[in-house]
């Protein structure tokens, strides 16, 4: 059996890893020409983390991992207005949340995935017909299986289920992200999430490896264009945020070497046919403020391995797969637009003090539990009861 999935982020190498577990043959393409370098810093937990554990990857996962002992916010003259040792994080959901860069956990599935699992950077698929599947380098081949694992602005979903446009919801923001190497500023921030606290916008900042931090940015706007210059549009939407973010904007890289993109999710009514599937943001992306858009690739991919591991057809798979997983995927999406959103980004001062009052309220014994729902949503179905 043969299957071709297109993306090779998060999800896409979740799947072909457990797609080759189960004794197929398979290929990975992407159109970018190599790895990519850019992405944020995500907090790693739910149904993502309990598959990378049945995956026998948890080990690698806490190794590539960053050290964060605090969450902070500051105000523009740089002064903490309130703080919280992660650790209370950590322990409201039980230790299995991990802080990692995407780039990071990228890199980890990619070298966990088998010799023959062929990796074609530089090729994405131009057409998918019944008997075929032609690529952009000429290639024409046939697949049992073709696993559209390509983001938000998948090209499979495109061909196969229609035009991006009947399909996305944006959620009125844009957000960018970047590194650059800063000694001094590193150490300001190093093993902390430094956030500001401002209304529609946000910029946070952590210390990773040797002397480098990461910048993540977010803002309202109704605009579903995305800039031709996005370095430019950073340095200018956040101005007046205060010292380090000054500092951080100052040393903004060329726009090539920034991720940036709409704060928007997937809605799409199907998510197979016989043999095309969708998986990840393809399928179902649940938007930055959800803050579950790895957990729920490395997820899905390992049901849909699972379930056509046990079902007698790809169809019936591929059928199972959407019927156990969609629900999953479709609650983190209602909570991310009904509540998430202006815990995220608050859009008023009130919002704004109700989010500070409920971080100091963490600090007291036995309401982290209770207040840690909101940021880090629990689901009701573990991944062990899905592909049981």
């Amino acid at each position: 059996m043969k299957a071709i999935v297109c993306g090779a982020g998060i999800a896409g190498l979740a799947a072909a890893g457990r797609l080759h577990h189960h004794g197929w043959e398979v290929l990975v393409v992407d159109s970018a020409p190599r790895p990519r370098g850019q992405g944020y810093m995500i907090d790693f937990f739910g149904p993502g983390f309990q598959a990378i554990t049945a995956m026998g990857l948890l080990p690698q996962l806490r190794e590539v991992a960053s050290p964060v002992d605090e969450l902070r916010y500051i105000d523009g003259h740089g002064r903490t207005t309130v703080s919280v040792a992660y650790s209370r994080f950590t322990k409201a959901l039980d230790g299995e949340v991990v802080s990692i860069m995407r780039p990071a956990l990228e890199q980890m599935l990619r070298d966990a995935l088998p010799d023959d699992v062929e990796l074609r950077f530089g090729t994405t698929i131009d057409r998918i017909d019944d008997d075929a599947v032609e690529l952009s380098d000429g290639t024409v081949t046939d697949a049992d299986l073709v696993v559209g694992a390509d983001g938000i602005h998948s090209r499979v979903r495109s061909l196969v289920f229609g035009p991006e446009r009947d399909d996305l919801r944006p959620l009125g923001m844009h957000t960018g992200a970047f590194v650059f190497t800063d000694p001094e500023l590193h150490q300001q921030v190093r093993q902390q999430f430094v956030l500001t606290e401002t209304l529609n916008r946000q910029i946070g900042l952590y210390g990773i490896g040797e002397d480098q931090v990461a910048v993540f940015a977010v803002h309202r706007t109704a605009d579903l264009s995305l800039p031709a210059d996005p370095r430019r549009t950073l340095q200018s939407e956040y101005q007046g945020m205060g010292d380090l973010a000054e500092r951080a904007l100052a040393q903004c890289p060329p726009s090539d070497e920034i991720y940036y993109d709409l704060v928007a999710q997937i809605d799409t009514p199907r998510w197979h046919t016989d043999r095309v599937v969708l998986i990840g943001d393809a399928a179902h992306a649940v938007s930055l403020v959800a803050g579950q858009g790895a957990s729920l690739g490395v997820a899905g991919a390992y049901v849909l391995a699972e379930r056509l591991s046990r079902a007698a057809t790809v169809a019936e798979g591929l059928a199972d797969y959407e019927r156990l997983w969609r629900p999953t995927a479709g609650g983190i999406q209602a909570s991310a637009r009904d509540r998430a959103a202006d815990w995220f980004v608050p859009t008023t001062t009130t919002k704004l003090l109700l989010r500070r009052w409920g971080f100091r309220a963490m600090r007291l014994p036995g309401l982290d539990k209770i207040l840690v729902g909101p940021l880090f949503p629990k689901d009701h179905r573990t991944v062990a009861e899905l592909v049981a």
